[in-house]
């Protein structure tokens, strides 16, 4: 057995080391045809061949005119799916800033697989087509300026990852290409990071003036009585950098931002706090801010209203509070030069006593690693090597953060449902001691699972999460593909750790939306009168291993196509029942439906045979480091309630429990402290009870 069983671990292990070739060579082994962005123009174009940095090929008339450029997002920016797969879009954007059209040539997202109308996807690219990169540039309503064309319904978050995709290349190949021929220096436009508060401080991206009442007054030529109190603290910073501006505004502002300014317009954000506000209340009337004004040189650029947008706070870590903040938007056509020093003049009010205004300036010089030396000639004319890497593709685009902020809410409500949860679980034998209350807490639970998890935040788990996860570690683990998806993250972290003190059962007894749809409607059922089948035991554990054997199949399958596995994964209802709402094709519905009807005879009858992500679950929680639930010595000898009211029939006829199949409902901790029910505390009852008193016999 040992031999067999060391030749078995030797085919597993070769198998894996060949899997993680080939998926790492499928992964880097194609490229895309750019011939495609053909079909974007109204009239005869040529596609030259993709150069340059970030590479992307030149759209050229008949007469030899460029109208703009074509390129591959996963090229540009190393565009990656949701699924951690490779996503490539071929898209073109005119020299006016428009997306011309887009098209996606490779993907391997589970959710779009099966189950959303690949017309649906293509449609949702397509309509990029005159989205406006610049301002004045669109032919989509205002509202899609920032935004784009609307998500695919039940794939929100793949299709905010495809936008990203086509946007940010699309901005990254526009800025290197529209670089002023006579400039040997320009603002680096294209490298995405994020820095924190205290780095932008300490390299000097943003820069700080305060003002104290003592000086303001002796500008003023008046006199204050607490002279050391702050008048005015300005903060100034040129945001128009992706580390500096995604940073401080984070990155739905600053993107909305970017969409209304030309590819080289700059963005000066500015912030107060003190007593005197640097906007003031005259701008209203006056038409421009009269307290501000940005000097540069012998220009001098007045701020207006209508160039202006308010900010509520900074996203930046560790950012201070401010009383307000505002950014402005400076055209390059006025001569505003970004990568030259300027000061930001402000008025403090009235004039000094010599007759002069009483101007207080803070002088500004974007730091030298936010420029890029650039050769005299334009770069879309230069020949680079087409396997220099670009900064677009080289850094990360924090997404997930963006995502999570607009998800707080949900974040919110999940987190305190987690919290309830690992209370029930660490305390559960106060919880059950009291049956009443438990049966409510339970039912209660699993409705909120139910509507919130399921229908309203569609946080379904699946085993299409299980293999994303392993592929992940085959083929370049990135943790940003997880973050993608909050909520998703949040459950599986936490059932990651309850499955090392309680087992799997954790999230098949509690946080699985099916799983509780399956025991609500048994509930119903049973108050309905429905009988219910009793499944012998010996044919029940026979059944148990379906939903092994599917979860291997579907786990082998995908080391060879994963695209087959996806569709094999279609055994889970999940997706059709939970995530689409039964919205999807007959054959779907159907299946859903039959798994539903068969657990109003046999309670949670998916759950205990067919689900491949409880067996998925059950292989690691073997692990598990404690035994939380308790037995009595008549468990299985004597008393054989708790097996026959077990949810999932987990508890063998002999008494023990199987972990691996056990939900971690607690029923039968509620039946271990109830009275009325459990055999061991009524036997306890009676031998409590005082004897009968004796009558003394009477002689004959």
């Amino acid at each position: 057995m040992r031999a067999v069983a060391g030749i078995v671990g030797f085919i597993a292990l070769r198998g894996l080391r060949v899997a993680a070739m080939l998926l790492l060579t499928m992964s880097i082994a194609y490229a895309a045809d750019l011939d495609v962005a053909t079909r974007f123009f109204s009239e005869p174009v040529t596609i030259e061949r993709a150069e340059g940095t970030p590479p992307a090929a030149v759209v050229r008339s008949a007469d030899g005119r460029v109208l703009g450029y074509a390129f591959s997002s996963h090229d540009v920016s190393g565009s990656v799916g949701y699924a951690g797969r490779p996503l490539d879009i071929v898209a073109a954007v005119t020299t006016g800033g428009i997306i011309a059209g887009a098209e996606i040539v490779a993907h391997e997202e589970p959710i779009l697989v099966i189950g959303i109308p690949r017309d649906a996807l293509a449609a949702y690219v397509a309509n990029f087509r005159g989205f406006g990169l610049r301002a004045g540039a669109t032919l989509k309503p205002a509202d899609d300026l920032a935004r784009g064309p609307h998500a695919v319904a039940g794939a929100t978050i793949t299709s905010t990852v495809i936008r990203d995709a086509i946007v940010r290349s699309a901005r990254s190949v526009l800025r290197s290409r529209s670089a002023s021929p006579e400039r040997t220096v320009r603002l680096d436009r294209e490298t995405l990071r994020r820095s924190s508060w205290p780095s932008l401080l300490a390299e000097g991206a943003v820069q700080h003036r305060l003002i104290l009442r003592g000086e303001a007054a002796k500008m003023l030529g008046t006199q204050d009585s607490e002279p050391e109190k702050p008048f005015i603290d300005v903060w100034l910073a040129l945001a128009t950098p992706p580390p500096i501006g995604e940073s401080l505004l984070g990155q739905r502002i600053y993107e909305s931002e970017l969409g209304k300014i030309g590819p080289d317009d700059d963005l000066i954000l500015i912030g107060g706090a003190g007593l005197y506000s640097f906007k003031g209340t005259e701008w209203r009337q006056a038409g421009t801010f009269t307290r501000i004004e940005i000097v540069q040189g012998s220009r001098t650029f007045r701020l207006k209203p209508s160039d202006h947008t308010a900010i509520e706070s900074l996203h930046a870590a560790g950012a201070p509070e401010l009383r307000e903040i505002a950014v402005f938007r400076v055209p390059q056509s006025g001569g505003f030069d970004s990568t030259k020093p300027f000061r930001l003049d402000i008025d403090l009010g009235a004039g000094s006593t010599s007759g002069g205004p009483a101007v207080a300036s803070l002088d500004y010089r974007i730091p030298e690693r936010y420029l890029i030396a650039t050769p005299v000639t334009p770069p879309a004319a230069s020949v680079a090597s087409e396997t220099a890497p670009s900064s677009a593709s080289a850094a990360t685009a924090p997404l997930w953060q963006d995502i999570w902020w607009a998800r707080r809410y949900e974040i919110g409500v999940l987190g305190a449902m987690l919290t309830v949860l690992a209370a029930i679980l660490i305390f559960q034998d106060s919880v059950t001691a009291h049956g009443v209350f438990y049966y409510r807490l339970r039912t209660g639970y699993l409705l909120l699972t139910l509507v919130f998890l399921g229908f309203i935040a569609n946080a379904q788990l699946s085993v299409v999460n299980v293999l994303t996860f392993i592929h992940a570690l085959l083929s370049g683990f990135r943790w940003e593909l997880f973050l993608l998806d909050p909520l998703v993250f949040l459950l599986w972290s936490f059932v990651a750790l309850s499955m090392l003190f309680w087992g799997r059962g954790v999230f098949c007894g509690w946080l699985c939306p099916f799983g509780t749809l399956q025991e609500l409607t048994n509930q119903l059922a049973r108050r309905l009168g429905i009988k219910q089948i009793e499944i012998p035991f010996g044919l029940h554990e026979r059944l148990w291993m379906i939903k092994y054997v599917a979860f291997v199949a579907i786990l082998a399958i995908s080391l060879r196509s994963i695209l087959s596995a996806f569709q094999l994964a279609e055994i889970e209802p999940f997706k059709t029942a939970i995530t689409m709402k039964f919205l999807r094709e007959w054959p779907f519905g159907l299946y859903a439906g039959l798994l539903l009807v068969a657990g109003l005879f046999v309670e949670r009858f998916y759950c205990r045979y067919l689900c491949p992500l409880g067996a998925a679950l059950a292989i690691p929680a073997r692990m598990r480091m404690f035994e939380w639930l308790k037995r009595y010595r008549e468990c299985g000898a004597e008393c054989h309630v708790c097996a026959r009211r077990c949810t999932v029939q987990a508890i063998h006829p002999l008494g023990q429990i199987n972990p691996n199949e056990c939900i971690y409902c607690l029923k039968c901790q509620a039946n271990y402290f109830d009275h009325d029910i459990c055999l061991h505390l009524k036997k306890r009852a009676q031998r409590r009870q005082p004897l009968p008193p004796s009558t003394p016999t009477q002689k004959a």
